[in-house]
Order: C-alpha cells, then structure tokens, then sequence
C-alpha cells in the first residue's frame, strides 16, 4: 500500500474508533442510531424478520432490551441524511439479526443504514433447513429488493452503494451472493480428514454420508448479486468448498477476517482456502488468540447464561477491546470501498 494512502487509511481508523468509543459524529452529523423491526416478503414462504438500523439526530432514549444492550432512539426517530450506503448482513447458523448488532451500530453511527435479516430455515427460532446453505442468499436478496423498493425511507438510499457482511455460514453466504460458486461435494474429502469436527458428527450421527449429503443442491442454486459493491467475510463456514474457478467472480472487495484460535472451524481449511483463492488478494485479518464466537458481540451476564457456549472467550483474549477495533476496520473499509465504487 503506498505511503499516503497507508497513513489516510490510519485517519480514517483512528477516527472510527473515536466513533465507536465516544458516539460522535462521522458521517452526514449523524451521531445517534435509530431501529426498526420489521417483516418483509420471503417469495412463497413465510416473512423474513428484519432489523435496520440507521442515522438518526433523535436522542438515545434506551440502552435496548436485555440481553442487547444497544443504546438507540426512540422507536420512530427520523432517517438523517440522503444518499445513503446500505450494508445487509447475514449471521452465522443459529442466530439472528440482531446477531451482529453492535457492528450495525458502528455502522449507522458512521452514515451507514445496516439491514440484518433473520434466515429462515437457519436461526435460533427456525433450523428446520440448516443444510440448504442456497437458501441464504436468495433471503439476502430479498432483504435488498426490500429495502431498495419498499423501505418508507428507501429513496434516502444510494442503490450504487451497497456491501454485505457475513459471519461463519454467513460469510459463505456473501460470498455466494459476491459470485462465489461453492462445489459442497468436497464435504466427503473435509470430514473424511476432520471426522471429529461438529459438522461431520451431525451428518454421521442423522445417518447420512458426508460424501452424498450435498448431492441435493439445486441446479443454478448460487446466483449473485450484482447490486453488492463490497464484502466483509468472518471466519467463512464452507469455505473448503471453494476454490480458484468457484471465487473467479468474485470481483468486488473483500476484507477477510480469521480467528488464529478458531476451534470452530479449524485451520486451513475455512479462510485460508478463501483468501488462496480469490483472484484479488483480499484485506485479511487474522486474529491473535481470537476463537471463532468473538466475532460476535461481547455478552451481558444474562446473554452469558442464556448461551454460555457463545459467550466464553480464550484465556487473555478481551473481546470488548477487539470488537472496538474490528468494527472500526468494518466501518472503514466499507467507507472506502463504497465510496470507490460510486466514482
């Protein structure tokens, strides 16, 4: 990276993370973070639930609902601002929309609106499908349709200026939906070298072959997004299942994040096969002593006894202090990113 750019990209963090500590202001005047939940239209099934989270001049009137504690406006608090980017993001198995809720924030406090859907088939409420892995980003594309063409407040949107982010199933579901094109037959060769891993008991113990599992996919399952601009991938699920010819259209940005403790999704056989294979070298982050959940939010102590497995950090990591930097790199990227894309 030349000089000047490497010491602007330092500002612009530098300034993110005063952001993200303080409230202030980043982008537009906005400095407080209005919500909305809401249901949006799924094709033949039932609605998607969808979080947004935006700029808003209102005043922070709640520390939100425990076990988020997200500290928002009033319900109903005006958009502040016009032509404005738009980041959907995509949680990992098992979660939710608000699975990601203090990145969304980060975001909206720096101009963003940030639009989190819930998948259907694939979260805490619904896991009826976890395996149709192609249904994740057809529900993403219908978050964007959404907000683009029925959100009250979509003609503050920019449509040229839109990223995604993902986290674990979720950050395959980016890539697919950036052009990636997985081949999940390799899952047989995966668990045939990894048969203790947890994906691999489940598949034995349902009775079924990690060879044949997959045999399933519909044709033309993976369709892209042409409307995404940019992408953040945390620690990609799958990401085996990639290689050169399936990511060779994935042309947009990437920042890629690892975890170097990631017990989850062990090594190399997740990012590290993602960041070989796509054409561009992405803006990779791999994190010391992280394990895979501290992509997610630090937990209150109610959320920690709700979901204690989720919630318990490797000895000597701080998540707190990770996740003021890791979404001050989220922020940023997508702050230069989008912007580039719109030139």
């Amino acid at each position: 990276m030349p000089r000047n750019r490497y010491l602007l990209r330092l500002a612009l963090i530098f300034a993110v993370l005063l952001l993200v500590h303080t409230g202030a202001q980043a982008h537009q005047g906005a400095s407080n973070v209005g919500f909305q939940k809401l249901e949006i239209p799924n094709g033949n099934e039932p609605p998607l639930d969808l979080g947004v989270w935006y700029p808003t001049d209102a005043p922070v009137v709640s520390g939100g609902t425990e076990p988020f504690e997200q500290g928002i406006a009033a319900s109903g608090a005006p958009v502040k601002g016009r032509n404005l980017p738009l980041v959907v993001i995509s949680h990992g198995g098992g979660g939710s929309f608000v699975s990601h809720y203090d990145t969304a924030v980060a975001l909206a406090r720096a101009g963003f609106v940030v639009a989190a859907i819930s998948h259907r088939g694939d979260s805490g409420a619904d896991q009826s499908q976890v395996l149709k892995l192609w249904r994740r980003p057809a529900q993403l594309q219908r978050a964007i349709t959404y907000m683009l063409q029925a959100w009250p407040d979509h003609a503050r949107l920019n449509p040229q200026k839109i990223g995604a982010f993902g986290f674990s199933n979720g950050g395959f579901t980016v890539l697919v939906a950036a052009g990636g094109v997985p081949d999940l037959g390799k899952t047989g060769d995966y668990c045939h070298a990894n048969p203790t891993h947890d994906l691999c008991q489940a598949i034995k113990n349902g009775g079924a072959s990690a060879a044949t599992i997959f045999n399933d996919v519909p044709p033309h399952a993976w369709i892209a997004d042409p409307r995404i601009k940019a992408i953040v991938v945390a620690a990609p699920a799958f990401g085996y299942a990639f290689d050169k010819a399936g990511l060779e259209n994935v042309r947009v940005p990437v920042q890629l994040w690892g975890a170097a403790n990631d017990q989850h999704q062990p090594r190399p056989w997740f990012e590290d096969v993602v960041r070989n294979a796509l054409p561009t070298p992405p803006e990779y982050h791999l994190v010391p002593g992280a394990g895979h959940y501290d992509f997610l939010p630090p937990c209150s102590a109610h959320l920690a006894s709700i979901v204690p497995s989720i919630c318990v950090d490797p000895a000597g990591f701080d998540r707190a202090a990770f996740h003021r930097m890791f979404n001050a790199e989220v922020v940023t990227f997508f702050q230069e990113t989008l912007n580039a894309a719109h030139r």
